[in-house]
Protein backbone atom coordinates (compact mmCIF):
# COMPACT_ATOMS: atom_id res chain seq x y z
CA UNK A 1 0.00 0.00 0.00
CA UNK A 2 3.11 2.50 0.66
CA UNK A 3 5.74 2.64 -1.35
CA UNK A 4 9.57 3.37 -0.25
CA UNK A 5 8.69 6.88 -1.11
CA UNK A 6 5.54 7.48 0.54
CA UNK A 7 7.12 6.19 3.54
CA UNK A 8 10.02 8.64 3.83
CA UNK A 9 7.67 11.53 2.47
CA UNK A 10 5.55 10.49 6.17
CA UNK A 11 8.09 9.74 8.45
CA UNK A 12 11.27 12.06 7.50
CA UNK A 13 9.06 15.21 8.63
CA UNK A 14 8.02 13.57 12.12
CA UNK A 15 11.45 13.15 13.06
CA UNK A 16 12.69 16.56 11.75
CA UNK A 17 9.74 17.78 13.69
CA UNK A 18 10.35 15.48 16.73
CA UNK A 19 14.33 15.87 16.47
CA UNK A 20 13.59 20.14 16.28
CA UNK A 21 11.63 19.71 19.07
CA UNK A 22 13.88 18.16 21.02
CA UNK A 23 17.02 20.42 19.80
CA UNK A 24 14.91 23.08 21.33
CA UNK A 25 14.13 21.82 24.64
CA UNK A 26 18.08 21.10 24.49
CA UNK A 27 18.51 24.74 23.73
CA UNK A 28 16.25 26.02 26.38
CA UNK A 29 18.42 23.93 28.92
CA UNK A 30 21.16 25.47 27.83
CA UNK A 31 20.10 28.89 28.28
CA UNK A 32 18.72 28.17 31.28
CA UNK A 33 21.78 26.52 33.08
CA UNK A 34 23.97 29.97 32.50
CA UNK A 35 20.98 31.58 34.90
CA UNK A 36 22.76 28.98 37.56
CA UNK A 37 22.20 25.99 39.53
CA UNK A 38 18.93 26.82 40.82
CA UNK A 39 17.42 27.83 37.39
CA UNK A 40 18.04 24.69 35.51
CA UNK A 41 17.31 22.35 38.89
CA UNK A 42 13.88 24.47 38.87
CA UNK A 43 13.38 23.81 35.37
CA UNK A 44 13.98 20.56 35.22
CA UNK A 45 11.78 19.49 38.00
CA UNK A 46 8.72 21.52 36.64
CA UNK A 47 9.55 20.24 32.69
CA UNK A 48 8.39 16.54 34.04
CA UNK A 49 5.38 17.77 35.22
CA UNK A 50 4.60 19.60 31.94
CA UNK A 51 5.87 16.06 30.01
CA UNK A 52 3.51 14.30 31.82
CA UNK A 53 0.83 16.67 30.59
CA UNK A 54 2.13 16.40 27.04
CA UNK A 55 2.16 12.71 27.24
CA UNK A 56 -1.75 12.49 27.86
CA UNK A 57 -2.40 15.39 25.40
CA UNK A 58 -0.06 13.35 22.73
CA UNK A 59 -2.66 10.15 23.51
CA UNK A 60 -5.31 11.90 22.80
CA UNK A 61 -4.09 12.83 19.82
CA UNK A 62 -3.20 9.26 18.97
CA UNK A 63 -6.30 8.03 19.86
CA UNK A 64 -8.18 10.04 16.85
CA UNK A 65 -5.23 9.91 14.41
CA UNK A 66 -5.91 6.13 14.48
CA UNK A 67 -9.83 6.81 14.14
CA UNK A 68 -9.32 8.84 11.48
CA UNK A 69 -6.62 6.71 9.49
CA UNK A 70 -9.09 3.96 9.77
CA UNK A 71 -11.66 5.50 8.54
CA UNK A 72 -9.41 7.00 5.32
CA UNK A 73 -8.84 3.19 4.84
CA UNK A 74 -12.36 2.41 4.31
CA UNK A 75 -12.65 5.62 2.31
CA UNK A 76 -15.43 7.30 4.49
CA UNK A 77 -14.46 11.15 4.68
CA UNK A 78 -17.44 11.83 6.43
CA UNK A 79 -16.91 9.69 9.38
CA UNK A 80 -13.13 11.00 9.13
CA UNK A 81 -14.47 14.57 9.38
CA UNK A 82 -16.72 14.34 11.95
CA UNK A 83 -13.91 11.98 14.30
CA UNK A 84 -11.65 15.11 13.58
CA UNK A 85 -13.92 17.22 15.30
CA UNK A 86 -14.51 15.53 18.65
CA UNK A 87 -10.81 15.16 18.50
CA UNK A 88 -10.26 18.99 18.89
CA UNK A 89 -13.27 19.23 21.13
CA UNK A 90 -12.21 16.61 23.89
CA UNK A 91 -8.55 18.03 23.06
CA UNK A 92 -10.19 21.70 23.95
CA UNK A 93 -12.07 20.49 27.39
CA UNK A 94 -9.51 18.12 28.77
CA UNK A 95 -6.38 21.03 28.26
CA UNK A 96 -8.77 23.90 29.99
CA UNK A 97 -9.76 21.61 32.90
CA UNK A 98 -6.20 20.58 33.34
CA UNK A 99 -4.72 24.00 33.12
CA UNK A 100 -7.26 25.59 35.96
CA UNK A 101 -6.90 22.33 38.22
CA UNK A 102 -2.67 23.26 38.04
CA UNK A 103 -3.61 26.75 38.49
CA UNK A 104 -5.73 25.95 41.44
CA UNK A 105 -3.41 23.50 43.43
CA UNK A 106 0.51 24.40 42.04
CA UNK A 107 1.65 25.05 45.20
CA UNK A 108 0.49 22.12 46.92
CA UNK A 109 1.33 20.25 43.53
CA UNK A 110 5.22 20.80 43.43
CA UNK A 111 5.22 20.20 46.78
CA UNK A 112 4.14 17.46 47.29
CA UNK A 113 5.80 15.88 44.14
CA UNK A 114 9.10 17.53 44.77
CA UNK A 115 9.56 17.33 48.80
CA UNK A 116 12.50 18.96 50.05
CA UNK A 117 14.00 21.12 47.86
CA UNK A 118 15.49 24.81 48.72
CA UNK A 119 14.16 28.02 48.50
CA UNK A 120 15.31 29.30 45.79
CA UNK A 121 14.67 26.24 43.47
CA UNK A 122 11.47 26.34 44.74
CA UNK A 123 10.66 29.93 44.12
CA UNK A 124 11.91 29.68 40.63
CA UNK A 125 9.45 26.28 40.07
CA UNK A 126 6.66 28.29 40.87
CA UNK A 127 7.40 31.34 38.53
CA UNK A 128 8.18 28.94 35.83
CA UNK A 129 5.08 26.07 36.21
CA UNK A 130 2.37 29.43 36.41
CA UNK A 131 3.00 30.56 32.84
CA UNK A 132 4.07 27.28 31.42
CA UNK A 133 0.73 25.67 32.78
CA UNK A 134 -1.60 28.48 30.68
CA UNK A 135 -0.13 27.32 27.21
CA UNK A 136 -1.38 23.74 27.90
CA UNK A 137 -4.76 24.33 25.68
CA UNK A 138 -2.71 26.04 22.85
CA UNK A 139 -0.64 22.93 22.83
CA UNK A 140 -3.65 20.16 23.00
CA UNK A 141 -4.90 21.82 20.20
CA UNK A 142 -1.82 21.54 18.21
CA UNK A 143 -1.23 18.25 18.58
CA UNK A 144 -4.19 17.37 17.90
CA UNK A 145 -4.39 19.66 14.76
CA UNK A 146 -0.94 17.67 13.50
CA UNK A 147 -2.08 14.13 14.73
CA UNK A 148 -5.30 15.08 11.77
CA UNK A 149 -2.99 15.85 9.43
CA UNK A 150 -0.69 12.85 9.89
CA UNK A 151 -3.88 10.64 10.19
CA UNK A 152 -4.26 11.81 6.20
CA UNK A 153 -0.11 10.86 5.18
CA UNK A 154 0.52 14.68 5.63
CA UNK A 155 3.40 15.29 7.98
CA UNK A 156 5.35 18.00 6.19
CA UNK A 157 2.81 20.94 7.25
CA UNK A 158 3.21 20.27 10.85
CA UNK A 159 6.46 20.14 10.59
CA UNK A 160 6.64 23.69 8.86
CA UNK A 161 4.52 25.13 12.02
CA UNK A 162 6.94 23.27 14.40
CA UNK A 163 9.90 24.66 12.67
CA UNK A 164 8.57 28.20 12.61
CA UNK A 165 7.18 28.37 16.38
CA UNK A 166 10.44 26.79 17.51
CA UNK A 167 12.47 29.35 16.06
CA UNK A 168 9.85 31.75 17.73
CA UNK A 169 10.51 29.97 21.20
CA UNK A 170 14.77 30.22 20.96
CA UNK A 171 14.24 34.02 19.78
CA UNK A 172 12.37 34.56 22.31
CA UNK A 173 14.48 33.12 24.84
CA UNK A 174 17.36 34.92 23.89
CA UNK A 175 15.10 38.53 24.35
CA UNK A 176 13.94 37.35 27.69
CA UNK A 177 16.77 35.86 29.36
CA UNK A 178 19.42 37.69 27.99
CA UNK A 179 18.53 40.96 26.92
CA UNK A 180 15.19 41.16 29.25
CA UNK A 181 16.83 39.63 31.93
CA UNK A 182 13.27 38.12 33.29
CA UNK A 183 15.01 34.64 34.01
CA UNK A 184 12.99 31.46 34.58
CA UNK A 185 10.15 33.24 33.56
CA UNK A 186 11.34 34.41 30.41
CA UNK A 187 11.69 30.86 29.01
CA UNK A 188 8.23 30.19 30.38
CA UNK A 189 6.97 33.11 28.58
CA UNK A 190 8.87 32.37 25.10
CA UNK A 191 7.15 28.58 25.54
CA UNK A 192 3.85 30.18 25.76
CA UNK A 193 3.81 32.66 23.27
CA UNK A 194 5.52 29.78 20.50
CA UNK A 195 2.44 27.33 21.63
CA UNK A 196 -0.32 30.03 20.84
CA UNK A 197 1.69 30.62 17.23
CA UNK A 198 1.56 26.91 16.42
CA UNK A 199 -1.81 26.51 17.91
CA UNK A 200 -3.71 29.31 16.21
CA UNK A 201 -1.62 28.29 12.77
CA UNK A 202 -2.64 24.87 12.46
CA UNK A 203 -6.55 25.57 13.43
CA UNK A 204 -6.12 27.80 10.47
CA UNK A 205 -4.77 25.81 7.49
CA UNK A 206 -7.62 23.02 9.11
CA UNK A 207 -10.59 25.30 7.72
CA UNK A 208 -9.10 25.26 4.34
CA UNK A 209 -10.85 23.91 1.43
CA UNK A 210 -8.98 20.55 -1.02
CA UNK A 211 -8.01 18.28 1.76
CA UNK A 212 -8.85 15.14 3.37
CA UNK A 213 -9.89 16.78 6.83
CA UNK A 214 -11.37 20.46 6.94
CA UNK A 215 -12.99 21.35 10.16
CA UNK A 216 -15.08 24.61 10.33
CA UNK A 217 -17.23 26.28 12.45
CA UNK A 218 -15.45 25.50 15.44
CA UNK A 219 -17.83 27.45 18.33
CA UNK A 220 -20.72 25.17 16.46
CA UNK A 221 -19.32 21.89 17.08
CA UNK A 222 -21.33 19.37 19.60
CA UNK A 223 -20.43 16.50 21.56
CA UNK A 224 -20.73 13.14 19.49
CA UNK A 225 -21.46 10.20 22.06
CA UNK A 226 -20.53 7.38 20.26
CA UNK A 227 -17.79 9.14 18.27
CA UNK A 228 -16.10 10.06 22.00
CA UNK A 229 -16.53 6.90 22.96
CA UNK A 230 -14.48 5.27 20.09
CA UNK A 231 -11.28 8.01 20.40
CA UNK A 232 -11.80 7.65 24.35
CA UNK A 233 -10.93 3.47 24.11
CA UNK A 234 -7.93 4.41 22.49
CA UNK A 235 -6.80 7.25 23.58
CA UNK A 236 -7.32 6.72 27.80
CA UNK A 237 -5.25 3.23 27.84
CA UNK A 238 -2.63 5.30 26.20
CA UNK A 239 -3.23 8.53 27.94
CA UNK A 240 -2.72 6.49 31.44
CA UNK A 241 0.13 4.38 29.81
CA UNK A 242 2.20 7.94 29.14
CA UNK A 243 0.85 8.92 32.46
CA UNK A 244 2.60 6.08 34.62
CA UNK A 245 5.49 6.63 32.65
CA UNK A 246 5.83 10.73 33.81
CA UNK A 247 4.71 9.33 37.43
CA UNK A 248 7.02 6.77 37.12
CA UNK A 249 10.00 9.43 36.54
CA UNK A 250 8.81 11.99 39.33
CA UNK A 251 8.87 8.97 42.11
CA UNK A 252 12.39 8.37 40.88
CA UNK A 253 13.20 12.37 40.69
CA UNK A 254 11.63 12.55 44.13
CA UNK A 255 14.69 10.28 45.35
CA UNK A 256 16.97 11.73 42.59
CA UNK A 257 16.33 15.52 43.69
CA UNK A 258 17.70 14.08 46.99
CA UNK A 259 20.97 13.27 45.60
CA UNK A 260 21.88 17.27 45.41
CA UNK A 261 22.35 19.84 42.40
CA UNK A 262 25.28 18.09 40.36
CA UNK A 263 23.03 14.95 39.95
CA UNK A 264 19.45 16.91 39.46
CA UNK A 265 21.67 18.85 36.74
CA UNK A 266 23.30 15.86 35.57
CA UNK A 267 20.37 13.81 35.43
CA UNK A 268 18.18 16.63 33.15
CA UNK A 269 20.70 16.44 30.66
CA UNK A 270 21.56 13.27 30.48
CA UNK A 271 17.27 12.84 29.58
CA UNK A 272 17.33 15.34 26.95
CA UNK A 273 20.17 13.76 25.18
CA UNK A 274 18.87 10.63 25.81
CA UNK A 275 15.53 12.03 24.18
CA UNK A 276 17.03 12.92 21.07
CA UNK A 277 18.74 10.14 20.49
CA UNK A 278 15.46 8.23 20.27
CA UNK A 279 13.50 10.97 18.51
CA UNK A 280 14.34 9.18 14.56
CA UNK A 281 12.93 5.64 16.49
CA UNK A 282 10.09 7.52 17.66
CA UNK A 283 8.99 9.63 14.57
CA UNK A 284 9.22 5.92 12.76
CA UNK A 285 6.65 4.91 15.71
CA UNK A 286 4.46 7.93 15.62
CA UNK A 287 4.09 7.72 11.15
CA UNK A 288 3.78 3.35 11.74
CA UNK A 289 -0.26 4.56 13.25
CA UNK A 290 -1.07 5.73 10.17
CA UNK A 291 0.93 3.67 8.04
CA UNK A 292 -1.05 0.48 10.29
CA UNK A 293 -4.28 2.26 11.03
CA UNK A 294 -5.09 2.72 6.94
CA UNK A 295 -3.73 -0.91 6.03
CA UNK A 296 -6.03 -2.06 8.90
CA UNK A 297 -8.65 0.19 7.75
CA UNK A 298 -8.69 -1.58 4.19
CA UNK A 299 -9.10 -4.78 5.91
CA UNK A 300 -5.27 -5.68 5.46
CA UNK A 301 -3.65 -7.59 8.34
CA UNK A 302 -1.35 -8.96 6.02
CA UNK A 303 0.46 -5.15 5.14
CA UNK A 304 -0.27 -4.33 8.71
CA UNK A 305 2.44 -7.14 9.97
CA UNK A 306 4.68 -6.44 6.96
CA UNK A 307 5.03 -2.81 7.74
CA UNK A 308 5.54 -3.31 11.52
CA UNK A 309 8.11 -5.41 10.91
CA UNK A 310 9.99 -3.11 7.80
CA UNK A 311 9.62 -0.44 10.02
CA UNK A 312 10.94 -2.13 12.84
CA UNK A 313 14.34 -2.62 11.27
CA UNK A 314 14.43 1.23 10.16
CA UNK A 315 14.14 1.86 14.08
CA UNK A 316 16.83 -0.40 14.62
CA UNK A 317 19.06 1.33 11.98
CA UNK A 318 18.31 4.98 13.28
CA UNK A 319 18.73 4.17 17.15
CA UNK A 320 22.05 2.89 16.53
CA UNK A 321 23.17 5.77 14.40
CA UNK A 322 21.32 8.41 16.73
CA UNK A 323 22.90 6.54 19.84
CA UNK A 324 26.51 7.41 18.30
CA UNK A 325 26.19 10.60 16.73
CA UNK A 326 24.78 11.88 20.36
CA UNK A 327 27.55 10.24 22.45
CA UNK A 328 30.15 12.02 19.80
CA UNK A 329 28.24 15.75 20.38
CA UNK A 330 27.97 15.08 24.24
CA UNK A 331 30.83 16.61 25.57
CA UNK A 332 30.83 19.61 23.26
CA UNK A 333 26.75 19.68 24.31
CA UNK A 334 27.78 19.32 27.90
CA UNK A 335 30.33 22.45 27.30
CA UNK A 336 28.40 24.70 26.01
CA UNK A 337 25.43 23.93 28.39
CA UNK A 338 28.28 25.85 30.96
CA UNK A 339 27.78 23.14 33.36
CA UNK A 340 29.89 22.77 36.04
CA UNK A 341 32.92 19.97 35.76
CA UNK A 342 30.98 17.28 37.95
CA UNK A 343 27.66 17.36 36.79
CA UNK A 344 29.31 16.95 33.24
CA UNK A 345 31.30 14.33 33.88
CA UNK A 346 28.54 12.43 35.09
CA UNK A 347 26.45 13.33 32.43
CA UNK A 348 29.16 12.20 29.55
CA UNK A 349 29.69 8.85 31.81
CA UNK A 350 25.61 7.79 31.59
CA UNK A 351 25.55 8.76 27.79
CA UNK A 352 28.32 6.30 27.51
CA UNK A 353 26.50 3.49 29.07
CA UNK A 354 22.77 4.79 27.06
CA UNK A 355 24.77 4.28 23.74
CA UNK A 356 26.21 0.60 24.24
CA UNK A 357 22.92 -0.70 25.86
CA UNK A 358 20.21 1.19 23.74
CA UNK A 359 20.14 -0.02 21.08
CA UNK A 360 20.23 -3.85 22.06
CA UNK A 361 16.67 -3.05 24.23
CA UNK A 362 15.09 -0.32 22.61
CA UNK A 363 13.21 -0.58 19.49
CA UNK A 364 11.39 -4.08 20.75
CA UNK A 365 10.33 -2.78 23.89
CA UNK A 366 8.53 0.75 21.88
CA UNK A 367 8.28 0.03 17.91
CA UNK A 368 5.80 -3.09 17.95
CA UNK A 369 3.20 -1.12 20.69
CA UNK A 370 3.00 1.55 18.17
CA UNK A 371 1.27 -1.27 15.43
CA UNK A 372 -0.56 -2.59 18.12
CA UNK A 373 -2.19 0.79 19.27
CA UNK A 374 -2.93 1.31 15.97
CA UNK A 375 -4.88 -2.28 15.67
CA UNK A 376 -6.82 -1.18 18.86
CA UNK A 377 -4.46 -3.19 21.04
CA UNK A 378 -4.09 -0.68 23.85
CA UNK A 379 -5.18 -1.98 26.89
CA UNK A 380 -2.20 -5.00 26.39
CA UNK A 381 0.96 -2.60 26.01
CA UNK A 382 -0.99 -0.06 29.01
CA UNK A 383 -1.15 -2.99 31.01
CA UNK A 384 2.40 -4.20 30.25
CA UNK A 385 4.23 -0.93 29.92
CA UNK A 386 3.03 0.04 33.35
CA UNK A 387 3.60 -2.89 34.81
CA UNK A 388 7.45 -2.83 33.66
CA UNK A 389 8.44 0.65 34.22
CA UNK A 390 6.72 0.62 38.09
CA UNK A 391 8.49 -2.56 38.82
CA UNK A 392 11.81 -2.19 37.48
CA UNK A 393 12.46 1.33 36.38
CA UNK A 394 10.82 2.71 39.19
CA UNK A 395 11.36 0.30 42.27
CA UNK A 396 14.26 -0.89 40.98
CA UNK A 397 16.16 2.71 41.07
CA UNK A 398 14.32 3.65 43.98
CA UNK A 399 15.91 0.53 45.96
CA UNK A 400 19.63 1.31 44.30
CA UNK A 401 19.73 5.07 45.43
CA UNK A 402 18.52 4.65 48.89
CA UNK A 403 19.36 0.78 49.63
CA UNK A 404 22.63 -0.05 47.29
CA UNK A 405 23.55 3.69 47.35
CA UNK A 406 24.38 3.22 43.79
CA UNK A 407 23.42 7.05 42.87
CA UNK A 408 22.26 8.19 40.06
CA UNK A 409 23.05 5.42 37.63
CA UNK A 410 20.36 3.79 39.47
CA UNK A 411 17.84 5.19 36.82
CA UNK A 412 19.52 4.10 34.18
CA UNK A 413 19.91 0.67 35.08
CA UNK A 414 16.27 0.51 36.35
CA UNK A 415 15.74 1.45 32.71
CA UNK A 416 17.17 -1.23 30.79
CA UNK A 417 15.36 -3.80 32.87
CA UNK A 418 12.16 -2.13 31.79
CA UNK A 419 13.44 -1.88 27.90
CA UNK A 420 14.63 -6.25 28.29
CA UNK A 421 11.64 -7.11 29.50
CA UNK A 422 8.70 -5.22 27.78
CA UNK A 423 10.99 -6.56 24.76
CA UNK A 424 10.97 -9.85 24.99
CA UNK A 425 6.87 -9.71 26.07
CA UNK A 426 5.98 -7.75 23.22
CA UNK A 427 7.90 -9.85 20.58
CA UNK A 428 5.82 -13.14 21.86
CA UNK A 429 2.29 -11.47 21.82
CA UNK A 430 3.47 -9.88 18.33
CA UNK A 431 4.03 -13.49 17.16
CA UNK A 432 0.77 -14.62 18.17
CA UNK A 433 -1.27 -12.67 16.30
CA UNK A 434 -3.84 -11.91 18.88
CA UNK A 435 -3.65 -7.83 18.60
CA UNK A 436 -4.92 -7.97 15.08
CA UNK A 437 -8.60 -9.18 15.79
CA UNK A 438 -9.07 -5.95 17.92
CA UNK A 439 -11.94 -3.58 15.96
CA UNK A 440 -11.56 0.29 16.56
CA UNK A 441 -14.47 1.32 14.30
Amino acid sequence: MFSDSALYSLLIPIIVEQFLNALMGMADTMMISNLGSAAISAVSLTDSINTLMIQVFAALAAGGTVICSQYLGQGDLTKCNKAARQLLLIMLALSVGITVFCLMFRGPLLSMIFGQVSPDVMDASQIYFRITVLSYPFFALFQGGAGLYRSCGDSKLPMRISILTNMMNIAGNTLLIFVIPMGVAGAALSTLLSRVAAAVWILGYLHMNRQNIVVRGYLSVRPDADMIRRILFLSVPSGVENGMFQFGKLAIQSSVSTLGTTAIAAQAMTAILENVNGIAGCGIGIGMMTVVGQCLGAGRKDQAVYYIKKLSVWAEVAIMLSCIFVFMISGQIVRLAGMEPDAAALCIKMVALITVVKPLFWVLSFIPAYGFRAAGDVRFTMLVSSLTMWLCRVAGAIFMIHVLHLGILSVWIGMFLDWGIRALIYQIHFNRGNWLKKSVI
